[in-house]
């Protein structure tokens, strides 16, 4: 259902305001509605190619869907044809959309080789050229621009640091707000996001500035508006790993000490977003998200290695309980465990638990520590000398 939403709704930009970001196959409508239950100000839709829309290719309408409660919501579009994304973001406001995102920072090769996400600022005359044409159907300041730093670094690409040229221009035409994520797009995800830039952008613009990259905890966050005086954050792979991360980042906020969530805390809310997603998705697209993000959700928790192989193969609502309860049994009877939360450790028993630190710019890892140990995160960084349990560096998204 799309719901008509008010001409006079203001997007909040503060520190006190997080934003969800836009992720591709991740942030639908039943993923929107857990995050904004704890906390998230502004969510945005899945990444939605403007041809796609035009030409009713299957899948596409469902990427908009929203309800009355999914407000404030910016749709993400992407292509790099101004007719075609005037067109969509045309569609799009007859059906009651307000708030616009242009994507110039996705670099996925199938989405940069046609032009469009962060190719985009290999021909810069063509991302104004479709930045006019948006702002012209949504209205000036209704439209958000999502960039990379450039292409690659400066001396191996002529389109290097091509923000500090677009920023600028992106303002004189319109844009409402501009989210930079500090990395080129030849970096991808790999390593690290130079939050340096946002203090760069910061000065060089008078438009809202939103933080994006390496923003994996709610002390992440929390530090990144203060290192680079950005006005809120945008929080993307964090989410994914804990949509509570949005509570604990307004708890630091607030002075608060944030909730670390246990077991059953974690699978009452798992057990959530599957209700969410059966009541706003088929039956078949519901449990194929859950199997896809519970691992996520779970990866951290020692001992969920089962868990994430049976929630994979399940193929019922049943089975997809039964995999629940079962975990759920074996945790209620072991000795202890530690609980990956969205800002530190926590030790729940001992003797000597296995204590999950938080990730440090992307990184973690798992070490079995004496009772009673609470690692800090410079101690963190500093790095800690191998323990006779070894180390391990799970994947990073």
């Amino acid at each position: 259902m799309v719901a008509t939403l008010p001409n006079d709704v203001f997007l909040p930009f503060a520190p006190d305001k997080p934003w969800l970001a836009p992720l591709a196959g991740w942030s639908d409508l039943p993923f929107r509605l857990l995050c904004r239950r704890f906390g998230a100000a502004v969510c945005c839709t899945e990444m939605i190619s403007a041809k796609g829309l035009i030409y009713k290719s299957p899948g596409t309408a469902e990427l908009f869907a929203t309800c009355p409660e999914d407000g404030p919501v910016v749709v993400q579009l992407f292509g790099s044809e101004a007719p075609f994304m005037e067109a969509a973001a045309g569609q799009l406001r007859d059906k009651g959309f307000v708030w616009f995102d242009c994507n110039m920072g996705c670099s996925v090769p199938k989405v940069a080789r046609t032009g469009a996400g962060a190719a985009m600022c290999k021909d810069i005359d063509n991302a104004l050229s479709v930045a006019e044409a948006l702002i012209r159907a949504a209205g000036r300041g209704r439209v958000g621009f999502k960039l990379r730093l450039g292409w690659d670094e400066p001396g191996r690409s002529p389109a290097a640091e091509t923000w500090r040229v677009l920023a600028p221009a992106l303002e004189a035409l319109g844009a409402g707000w501009l989210t930079l994520h500090p990395r080129t797009a030849k970096q991808g995800f790999t390593g690290t996001a130079r939050w340096e830039y946002l203090s760069e952008l910061k000065a060089l613009v008078s438009l809202p500035v939103i933080a994006s990259g390496d923003l994996f905890t709610a002390e992440d966050g929390v530090r990144c508006l203060a290192e680079t005086g950005v006005d809120t954050v945008m929080y993307a792979r964090g989410a994914l790993r804990d949509p509570a991360i949005f509570k604990a980042h307004l708890d630091l906020l607030a002075g608060r000490e944030p909730e670390v969530a246990d077991v059953a805390t974690l699978l009452a809310r798992i057990r959530e977003h599957a209700r969410l997603a059966r009541e706003l998705s088929t039956e078949k697209v519901a449990l194929l998200k859950m199997r896809t993000i519970v691992p996520r959700y779970v990866r951290h928790i020692e001992g969920s290695k089962q868990l994430r192989a049976d929630i994979i193969a399940c193929r019922s609502w049943d089975d997809f309980e039964k995999a629940l309860r079962s975990f759920e049994a074996g945790k209620n009877s072991s000795e202890g465990f530690c609980i990956f939360s969205s800002v530190s450790c926590l030790q729940i028993s001992s003797p000597a638990p296995i204590v999950t630190l938080p990730p440090c710019r992307g990184i973690y890892e798992v070490f079995s520590l004496p009772s009673g140990f609470y690692p800090d995160r410079n101690h963190i960084r500093a790095g800690h000398p191998r323990h006779p349990r070894g180390c391990r560096r799970p994947q990073v998204f």
